[in-house]
């Protein structure tokens, strides 16, 4: 009779401490989500009435798109900082363009879409043919629509939106209980559906190979290039449909975009996608952006000053990074890459 032996419990370390916060198990945020939550309540309990939870998920719909488009590109293995500054060029673009006419708006959205797609390209096409990391391609981007929007307006932006183009971020149907459905979340469960559904299609599957194991995706026979430029694409899609969205709820001013592809960042590692690719859930990474917005909110609603969410952002990010490290130290098991069919040879 052989005895068997017990392996003595040890105490978690850091590591694995950030592999539970940041290792891909969307558990940590939705647990994380109803903790944020029910603190609010605490604090204040109107906020847990339908109207208020309504007028909540309409201000946070523009970042879990975000999030959502960040998410595409991150899970790739790469980066896109310009959605900040993409945002507040569309917006700005939008006004000078409209300048209060309702009969542009229609026209103007589909300049900015075409608009967003040619800016995706750019970003996927230098980062993958051109080899330049995305990290400094897209920071290159950033500042030129920084610089160029701001050199077209002369620092102030001018013209206005028309009541057409800002419905879908203020406006909704008006119904009993909630008082208002916004269209800025029917707008937000169409894109989630249709990336949910683009995750568990073939380009999904090889999107998450690609930014788990770029070469043998390649010798896989997977355009990395194309997988990876497509992805790039959907980020600037996403940000200009947010664009919409928030010019329609804040409206035009000099900082608007600012400082939003941290915080997408921010949510989508909060989510526990893995920076440097091949993990994560789309699902969760939308999770991630509403627990940061209810984390601002709670912030407010504990009067704590607003310099409080870079820090937390920052710290956010630096754990994130210390796991991603972690876990490129370590082997692991490689996602499925879908091959493609080889000719038969004759013997």
């Amino acid at each position: 009779m052989s005895a068997t032996t017990q392996q003595p419990s040890r105490r978690p370390s850091v590591g694995d401490l950030l592999a539970r916060l940041f290792g891909g198990g969307s558990g940590t945020v939705f647990a994380l989500l109803i903790v944020v939550f029910a603190w609010i309540f605490i604090v204040n309990p109107s906020f847990a009435e339908p109207p208020s939870l309504m007028a909540f998920l309409k201000q946070a719909a523009p970042l879990m798109i975000l999030a959502i488009g960040q998410y595409f590109v991150i899970v790739s293995g790469e980066f896109d900082l310009s959605v900040g500054s993409l945002v507040g060029a569309q917006v700005v673009i939008a006004a000078a363009l409209i300048d209060g006419e309702e009969g542009r708006t229609v026209p103007v959205i589909l300049l900015m879409l075409g608009f967003g797609i040619l800016v995706g390209l750019v970003n996927g096409l230098v980062t993958t043919l051109l080899k330049v990391q995305s990290f400094i391609t897209t920071l290159g981007m950033m500042l030129v629509l920084y610089g160029a929007i701001r050199l077209w307006t002369g620092g102030a932006p001018t013209g206005a939106l028309s009541e057409a183009f800002r419905q879908p971020g203020r406006g909704g149907i008006d119904m009993a209980v909630v008082r208002q459905l916004p269209w800025a979340l029917m707008i937000l469960l169409g894109i989630v559906i249709v990336a949910v559904a683009v995750m568990r299609s073939s380009y999904g599957r090889t999107l998450m190979a690609t930014g788990d194991n770029e070469r043998a995706a390649g010798f896989a026979g997977v355009r990395v290039w194309r997988v990876r430029t497509l992805a790039f694409v959907a980020s600037s899609v996403m940000a200009t449909l947010a664009a919409i969205l928030i010019g329609g709820y804040a409206g035009v001013t000099a900082q608007v975009g600012q400082g939003l592809e941290f915080t997408a960042i921010t949510a989508v590692v909060l989510g526990g996608v893995v920076l440097g690719g091949g993990k994560g859930s789309v699902i969760a990474a939308m999770a991630g952006a509403l627990t940061l917005e209810a984390l601002f909110v709670l912030f407010n609603q504990l009067s704590l000053p607003s310099t409080i969410r870079p820090a937390v952002q920052g710290v956010i990010i630096i754990a994130a990074v210390a796991y991603a490290a972690r876990e490129r130290a370590r082997p692991r098991h490689h996602q499925e890459v879908p091959t493609q069919p080889q000719p038969a040879t004759q013997s």
